[in-house]
């Protein structure tokens, strides 16, 4: 087997399982190597708990999830939210870039909701041509190859939508990629509840079965619009009876700013 190294960088710590913990999980299941890297700490998200608590707790949850995916790292930088996509900050994922020397790295569209999540895809972005040039952060070695660089699913339709140039079916590992969000209680159970409006909402009340309608009516709707729009995807990737039997995707836009290759390199660099 050929081991990958895949690298997914998300803004806050959750994103990274949101986007692409079912994949994960199924790659790091056929022995590749996954890292997931938030570049936030996360700090401002949460409604009681102050920045500083916030971020120490979002640190613990991302570690918890780490361990519970099998992941080689799953790194929170130490940057308060507000991120900017400045030199520094630059400089710091290219220097992840380069140590983990992955085949293919996995970022925020630059059309988001998100300041955080726009400034994470254009700080990514910005190390595709750089990560090979030597003076460019002349402490880390260049590796021996440009990774591939992809977009992860979003439902953004201005300047124009998600192309689903790839797409993974996630139906074989929902309860595990569930286990995954659980690993985030501060996030899926307290702040995003009480910011959608269920101010008074209380997960201990929940049956393990109501618990689970919850997290995947609140969550998972992205992943059955994933599976729509690429439905003709699916049938190429998986043969048209399974590809239409697909309920949950996570689906990725291949990008032209790092290392090119064929659709069908793409594809299979995100299968396990």
């Amino acid at each position: 087997m050929n081991q990958r190294r895949v690298l997914f960088v998300g803004a806050h710590p959750d994103d990274p399982d949101l986007s692409f913990g079912g994949t994960a999980l199924q790659l790091v299941r056929a022995g590749h190597l996954v890292k997931f890297v938030s570049m936030t700490n996360g700090d401002t998200g949460h409604h009681r708990m102050s920045r500083q608590e916030t971020a120490a707790c979002r640190k613990l949850e991302a570690e918890a999830s780490g361990r519970t995916c099998g992941l080689v790292e799953y790194e929170v930088m130490d940057i308060n939210c507000g991120l900017e996509p400045s030199v520094v900050n630059r400089e710091k994922i290219l220097r992840v870039i380069r140590r983990f020397q992955p085949d293919i790295v996995l970022t925020h569209r630059l059309c988001d909701y998100h300041p955080d999540h726009r400034a994470t895809a254009q700080l990514v972005m910005d190390t595709a041509y750089i990560v090979t040039v030597p003076h460019n952060c002349e402490d880390t070695p260049i590796p021996p190859k440009t990774p591939v660089y992809g977009f992860s699913f979003d439902r953004f339709q201005d300047p124009r939508p998600h192309r689903p140039d790839a797409a993974v079916s996630i139906d074989s590992v929902l309860d595990d990629k569930l286990n995954l969000l659980r690993c985030h209680p501060s996030q899926f159970y307290e702040w995003l509840p009480w910011n959608k409006g269920l101010k008074d909402f209380d997960v201990r009340k929940l049956t393990p079965e109501q618990e689970r309608s919850f997290l995947l009516e609140n969550w998972f709707g992205r992943h059955l619009v994933a599976a729509q729009q690429a439905r003709e995807v699916l049938c190429e990737i998986y043969g048209e009876e399974a590809g239409n039997k697909v309920q949950y995707a996570e689906t990725f836009e291949f990008s032209p700013y790092g290392r090119h290759c064929s659709i069908a390199e793409f594809r299979q660099l995100l299968l396990p």
